[in-house]
């Protein structure tokens, strides 16, 4: 069920897609994604710009998640939502390196699916 939400997602949320056309997934990818996630927590300066290009990004799939999901499909956390998704993701992200050229809704969607999932 998660998974035909995800192009939707991707160029309606996600407003990265840029040139994507509807039902196409953005060149965005969750290497592309990881670079401010990571800097939020690491860089003094400037790691609160960081952290809202991530959680701005994370926040506006989860929003989409929300409103298309399939009641009781997707347990997302009620409090610090979009750090608790950008921990998790950063997390999934280093554990599955080789995905890191995948379009970064996919890798969310993965995340979603391995920690978000109702049980």
């Amino acid at each position: 069920m998660l998974r035909r939400i995800s192009a939707a997602l991707a160029a309606a949320a996600l407003g990265l897609a840029g040139t994507a056309q509807a039902g196409e997934l953005s060149e965005y990818t969750v290497k592309q994604l990881l670079e401010p996630c990571v800097e939020g927590d690491n860089d003094s300066r400037w790691g609160a710009a960081a952290e809202a290009e991530c959680e701005q990004y994370i926040m506006g799939f989860t929003d989409a998640l929300v409103l298309t999901a399939t009641p009781g499909t997707v347990c997302l956390p009620e409090l610090n939502r979009a750090d608790e998704v950008r921990w998790a993701f950063m997390r999934w992200a280093h554990q599955n390196f080789e995905k890191r050229d995948m379009p970064a809704a996919q890798g969310l969607q993965a995340v979603v699916e391995e920690k978000f999932r109702c049980r």
